[in-house]
């Protein structure tokens, strides 16, 4: 017998892996890495896989169980995980199971009737219980020094105590444990609403503990959602925010390759979670009140606040926080993102959770642009145009590097007064350094961080002096012109304190134009406010959108080729062909806004994508790239999602 390495992700190695299972009752699962024992004809007699630092799809024969196969086995994967790194290890298993893995080193973590959760090596939960433990003990000795405080301050200002008290009769200690409880929420992003349910939880208990979800499967990243949480609830002095558990137990971790049933895996998931939660967390927290906000709508979260009632001996379930007759929920704020409606975002979030749906705003502007296709000689979904040291992929990974520096630019826009230039800029040369090194030196995205940081910067201004005095400023600006006005301003504001550039595709597009005026760099568009923006680009594109063109985007992008001196052209062509551009793309513009009728609009406007495909194919192989265009197509879509 032989131990062999199979990859799951090969089609036929996943297929011999699939048959094996199939054999013995169970189905495949997501995993990175796969252990095969073979007898002396090849033949798989066991097998069990990896998915990070959890072992999944162990089986062995009928006719070699007993002969310490499966100590072999699971000896090789706990090897093997630790080499990656892992010091612990887990595994899912069925209840039936729990013997043998106890005898080769596993310990129980949690338990339900389809399903046990086991774990081996060194730390743990057994760190994290710690972890846990030293917060509470934190927790207490700052009440504890608290309470001394107001005693002191209470002696200093010779507060005297009430008549119908004696200060000489000793009063009874106190020898109740204190209430402690605990919230879990994942804040994707963090509403109003989760404030509301952390506040009245707050009134029930001495000391609330608020845990995050850590699972990273949301828009807004684990260190975004706690961040915003601590924000938010800054002002409850007897809140403290924990990390969350490593242990979590979710749709998305939870493997279903041994269970009879499908229809199972949800209350399984459930239940495993509320145990480790029962067994390991709230003991660690000293907590006994675990809270929760009432769910009208989602079935799988009722069902959870169902299981939590069973399982656990003091569950309150609050009522949502509604807004017009619907609860404020984290779906509303991401839809209104969807659909660039700032207004209502602003009614649904605390303030201090603003600068993050811009930076994701931002994000996700540079993503429209890019996902546009096609494209004239840019990269997009269908090729990488006139580019050849980057693509959709390399794209992507540049714009997911770039999000937490547009958090961090947003973070430094949301105050009083305007960051300075070295702020600014010490934070663009951070986030430049962390794209080449995501793009192994390729620059993906330079032109677009500059512009688009600076929008970053002014928007979270902008919201600052509205949350800091919002029904004054709202009565004296008229609806969304003011706002872009003021917004225009201070990015007017913000590029003023740049200084001249050289080495960029703008200073040397200057140059090859023999120094004319008419040319215009990405600083000297910023410090005018980019006025085609707002007084063209932009209006177009909204007046596109409220009509629903399916086609907003393409024709955008030309309506800006059709204006803008795309020094990124210029710089790997030159002054003619820069010219051409803009009046093929003002050609290309017109012909798409012929159509009359509805079906003459369908056939026009799939002979007008058939131009466009026509134009990345020359534009291509003439190594031209409107890269310029592209950064304002993004800018165009990020300021018009937060001009409510």
């Amino acid at each position: 017998m032989e131990i062999q390495t199979l990859n799951p992700t090969t089609p036929r190695q996943r297929q011999r892996i699939e048959a094996f299972l199939k054999r013995n009752g169970l189905r495949f699962d997501d995993m990175h890495y796969y252990a095969a024992i073979t007898d002396d004809d090849g033949e798989m007699i066991a097998g069990g896989g990896l998915k990070g630092n959890v072992i999944k799809c162990v089986a062995v024969d009928d006719a070699h169980k007993g002969e310490a196969i499966a100590n072999t086995l699971i000896s090789h994967l706990i090897a093997h995980a630790n080499e990656e790194g892992h010091s612990n290890v887990m595994l899912f298993t069925k209840p039936k199971n729990r013997q043998l893995f106890e005898s080769l080193s596993f310990r129980l973590l949690a338990e339900a009737p389809e399903a046990v959760l086991m774990e081996t090596g060194i730390g743990g939960i057994n760190n994290m219980v710690e972890q846990l433990k030293k917060i509470k003990e934190e927790g207490e000795v700052c009440k504890e020094n608290n309470q001394e405080c107001k005693k002191e301050e209470k002696t200093n200002l010779n507060i005297t105590t009430p008549q119908h008290l004696n200060p000489s009769t000793p009063q009874p200690l106190t020898t109740t444990t204190p209430l402690r409880g605990v919230v879990v929420m994942n804040c994707n992003p963090f509403t109003l609403g989760h404030r509301y349910l952390i506040e009245q939880a707050a009134k029930q208990v001495e000391r609330l503990f608020v845990m995050v979800v850590r699972e990273d499967c949301s828009l807004f990243a684990y260190a975004e959602r706690k961040a915003m949480v601590e924000q938010g609830v800054a002002h409850l002095e007897n809140v403290t925010v924990i990390d969350g558990s490593e242990y979590a137990i979710s749709q998305a971790t939870f493997p279903t390759y041994f269970l009879k049933r499908l229809d199972d895996a949800a209350d399984t998931q459930m239940l495993l979670d509320l145990d480790l939660f029962r067994r390991h967390i709230a003991p660690a927290l000293g907590a006994t009140v675990r809270f929760v906000g009432t769910e009208p709508t989602d079935q799988l979260t009722r069902r959870y606040n169902e299981l939590m009632h069973e399982v656990l001996t003091d569950v309150r379930e609050i009522c949502r926080l509604e807004k017009e007759g619907n609860a404020v929920s984290a779906s509303r704020v991401r839809k209104a993102m969807e659909q660039g409606d700032m207004s209502t975002i602003r009614q649904l979030v605390p303030p201090t959770t603003l600068p993050y749906i811009i930076a994701h705003l931002a994000t996700q502007a540079l993503q429209a642009e890019l996902d546009t296709t096609p494209k004239p000689g840019l990269v997009d979904k269908d090729n990488n145009g006139a580019h050849r040291d980057m693509d959709y992929a390399l794209m992507q990974r540049s714009i997911h590097t770039l999000n937490p520096y547009f958090v961090k630019l947003a973070l430094l826009g949301f105050a009083d007064t305007l960051p300075t230039h070295t702020a600014i800029r010490d934070i663009g040369i951070e986030a430049e350094r962390a794209m080449l090194s995501a793009t192994n030196g390729v620059n993906t995205h330079k032109g677009a961080l500059f512009s688009m940081g600076l929008a970053v910067v002014a928007a979270a201004h902008e919201e600052r002096k509205i949350a800091a005095n919002e029904e004054q400023i709202l009565k004296e600006r008229n609806g969304g012109e003011d706002v872009l006005v003021s917004l225009q301003t201070t990015i007017k504001a913000l590029a003023a304190s740049f200084p001249d550039t050289n080495g960029t595709h703008g200073s040397k597009a200057k140059l090859l134009s023999m120094g004319t005026t008419a040319i215009k760099g990405a600083l000297d568009n910023a410090r005018e406010g980019y006025e085609m923006l707002f007084a063209e680009w932009l209006p177009f594109y909204i007046e596109r959108r409220k009509e629903r063109d399916a086609h907003t985007l393409h024709k955008t992008l030309l309506r800006i080729m059709c204006d803008l001196d795309d020094t990124n052209v210029i710089y790997r062509t030159d002054l003619a062909t820069a010219e051409e551009v803009k009046q093929e793309a003002r050609a290309l513009l017109d012909s798409f806004s012929k159509a009359h009728t509805a079906e003459d609009k369908e056939k026009r406007i799939a002979a007008e994508l058939l131009a466009l495909k026509d134009m990345d194919k020359r534009y291509t192989a003439r190594n031209i790239s409107p890269g310029g265009a592209a950064d304002m197509l993004s800018l165009t879509i990020f300021i018009g999602s937060i001009q409510t």
